[in-house]
């Protein structure tokens, strides 16, 4: 399996429920009260963090996602922590609710903004570079989704196009993503490892394969 420089491949792979899932990354932090539980999904691009998300919010009643490519949208790659943790996790932590326009929205025009209503259960923020030290504080939980990086690359184009935009897209985000993860390495942060795509035969739509963090 082709992975990131100093990212250890996973063991242990086993098939859970997408349930026993969520119940495991709640097991981590058993003490949240008075607000939602903060759950981070890191992972490549195009290593499945968004499907991920909906997958895992769909068994959780009061569920609420945040993709950071909206923090970044027109802005940077992963230069966003800081707006992030001010004008999300922090009104989270107090039990607000989030109402959010970065600058570059207002900038640009676009409408709309992030939110997540009051009164969730779990918010799941999911990112590549999400799990990173700066941010360490304010997740009650994370998870690292593994993959051969061939095979999400593969993913990407098909996701994104073969353009000679989009391949330089990619070219420009590998300079700042590669020295990035090789720095914050979030995979030794990570409370569950999760397969993406996944060699274990399963029920993709009621199951996912993970395995046990992998620490330094």
């Amino acid at each position: 399996m082709r992975l990131h420089p100093g990212e250890p491949e996973a063991v242990g792979w086993r098939v859970v429920t997408v349930l026993d899932a969520v119940r495991q990354l709640c097991a981590v932090s058993p003490d949240v009260s008075g607000r939602p539980r903060v759950i981070a999904i890191d992972g490549r691009g195009g290593a499945g963090k968004t499907t991920l998300a909906e997958r895992l919010g769909k068994v959780v009643p009061h569920s609420a996602i945040v993709h950071t490519d909206d923090i970044a949208w027109n802005h940077a790659c992963f230069d966003w922590g800081a707006a992030l943790a001010e004008n999300v996790l922090q009104p989270l932590h107090r039990g607000e609710a989030v109402d959010f326009r970065p600058d570059a929205w207002i900038a640009h025009d676009r409408p709309g903004s992030i939110t997540v209503p009051a009164g969730a259960d779990i918010v799941w923020i999911e990112g590549t570079g999400v799990i990173r030290e700066e941010l360490a504080p304010w997740w009650d939980a994370s998870v690292w989704i593994q993959g051969d990086l061939t095979e999400q690359e593969r993913l990407l184009t098909a996701r994104d196009g073969d353009s000679s935009e989009q391949r330089e897209h990619v070219a420009n985000w590998l300079l700042e993503e590669l020295p990035f993860m090789l720095r914050e390495q979030p995979w030794a942060r990570a409370d569950m490892i999760v397969a993406g795509p996944p060699r274990i035969d399963h029920d993709p739509d009621s199951e996912v394969v993970v395995a046990p963090p992998v620490r330094p």
